[in-house]
This record gives C-alpha cells, structure tokens and sequence, in this order.
C-alpha cells in the first residue's frame, strides 16, 4: 500500500478550510490517490495569512518543529476584488522557489463566499434554499452576508454562517458547473486535479 501524499493546507480563515481540504479530498478520491491533509493556518483573514505564509515557509525550509517539504502544497487566499491573475500572480510571488513545483494556488475571486454558491443545485439540494449572488461585488463581506442569511431564509440556526455545510457542499457540487459559474473555481480544480 502506497504512502498518503502530505498535502499543506494553508488557508486564510476556517471557511476555506472546510471547503478547499473537503475538495481536495474528494478529487483525490476520485483519481485514486491517499492524501493526508494538514491544516497550516486558519484564522486571521487575508493580511495575516500572507504574513503568517511566510513564517511557514521558513519553518519547512529549516525543518523547524518537526515540520518537512510537503509532497502538495495548497496555498488559499482570497482575491479580494484585486483580480485573480493579480491576487494569484502576488501569492505565486511569495512561494519560495524550492515549494513552487509542489505548489497549488486557490485564489477564489473575489472571496471564497461565492465557491460556496457556486453550483446552485448542489446548494438547494444541502441548504434547502437557493442564492444567486450578484456579480463580482467587492463590498466587505456582502458574500459573507449573502451566504449566513440565504443560510437562515432557508429555515437553518445561524451559527457558522454557512461553512457548515461546506463538506456536503463539496461532495454535491457538479464541478464542471460550479467552475463554468466560478472561473478562479475552475482554475483551482484543474491545478489539483493535474497534480492528483
């Protein structure tokens, strides 16, 4: 039996990180690959995960706290309504040379709210209701908004504002149509599945 390939999840706050590692388990699954997600970072929204990225990237290359070179490395911050060749090209730019051959970058555009609303079937089918967000609003945190309350119209407790259906989100979503209606979707999916 073959070793589970170590797959670094850095990510910005916990809704990506329920979401993307539900993701890449499943693409992973379905190419016939063992993965072994380790979650790097999960709080602290987008300026402090940039700070915080490179902070891990020093303790990996000195093999501080037992950490080591993962085999996939995904790396999860939203655009923020920078764009999505800028916000990516800006990450891609901060990954150590010796981490880039290993390195996936998801960069939902303009925040990871819209993955989450992606595949409208999927949502009403998990959620119960729908929600089809406008297009490309770069108001702070109007998905965010968007999400917790189509969450509650559809008769659910407010408590994670959605993320807690991000598993099942993943598992339901028809990826080809989340990605036709999520280009930065899309281009996440097609990198990890070239890679898996």
């Amino acid at each position: 039996m073959s070793k589970p390939l170590d797959v670094d999840l850095f990510v910005e706050d916990r809704a990506h990180e329920v979401l993307i590692s539900a993701l890449v388990e499943r693409l992973a699954r379905e190419a016939g690959r063992k993965i072994a997600v380790h979650v790097r970072s999960a709080r602290g929204g987008h300026g402090r995960a940039k700070s915080e990225f490179n902070v891990y990237q020093t303790h990996v290359l000195r093999r501080m706290e037992g950490m080591k070179f993962p085999d996939v490395l995904i790396v999860a911050i939203d655009a923020n309504c920078t764009g999505f060749n800028d916000a990516r090209n800006s990450i891609l730019d901060g990954i150590d040379a010796s981490l880039k051959s290993q390195a996936i970058v998801a960069c939902p555009d303009p925040h990871i709210e819209r993955w989450y609303l992606a595949d409208q079937t999927a949502f009403q089918q998990v959620v119960g209701g729908n929600c089809i967000p406008a297009r490309k609003k770069c108001e702070r945190d109007y998905y965010k908004k968007l999400l917790a309350g189509a969450i509650v119209h559809a008769g659910h407790p407010s408590t994670l504002g959605g993320i807690e259906f991000g598993r099942e989100l993943a598992e339901r979503m028809n990826l080809y149509n989340a990605g036709k209606a999520e280009k930065s979707l899309k281009r996440f999916l097609d990198d990890a599945n070239a890679f898996l």
